[in-house]
């Protein structure tokens, strides 16, 4: 009994990698073991960079709250405690955003709470 291959699903696997590895430099792009390790490794990469794209974002807002309230003559732990005690509940996105687009609404905030 001849050996029977799936060439149509194989053909359509390879095509699939072969078309995210497009833009890849040499031979990442067009040889077929090379792509597809390649594209596993992206894939990876991308998966976990998901995650660690909000600590970054998170560090962000953080260093322009801080250079913000420092301004101010305060420092952002100050800042955050007292914002806490003076049950204002605003996120960090909003007060980075604040900080960096509206100063005057910001600083009627940090005089609101020391």
């Amino acid at each position: 009994m001849p050996r029977s291959v799936n060439s149509v699903a194989s053909k359509a696997r390879k095509k699939r990698v072969l078309k995210l590895a497009k833009g890849y430099w040499g031979k990442r792009k067009n040889v077929w073991t090379v792509a597809k390790n390649a594209v596993e490794k992206g894939l990876l990469y991308a998966y976990r960079d998901r995650k660690t794209k909000k600590r970054t974002i998170r560090s962000l807002w953080i260093q322009r709250i801080n250079a913000a309230v420092r301004l101010h003559g305060m420092a952002y732990a100050q800042f955050m405690g007292k914002l806490k005690q003076s049950n204002m509940d605003i996120n960090r996105k909003v007060l980075a955003d604040l900080a960096m687009n509206h100063p005057n609404a910001f600083e009627a905030i940090v005089e609101k709470v020391a």
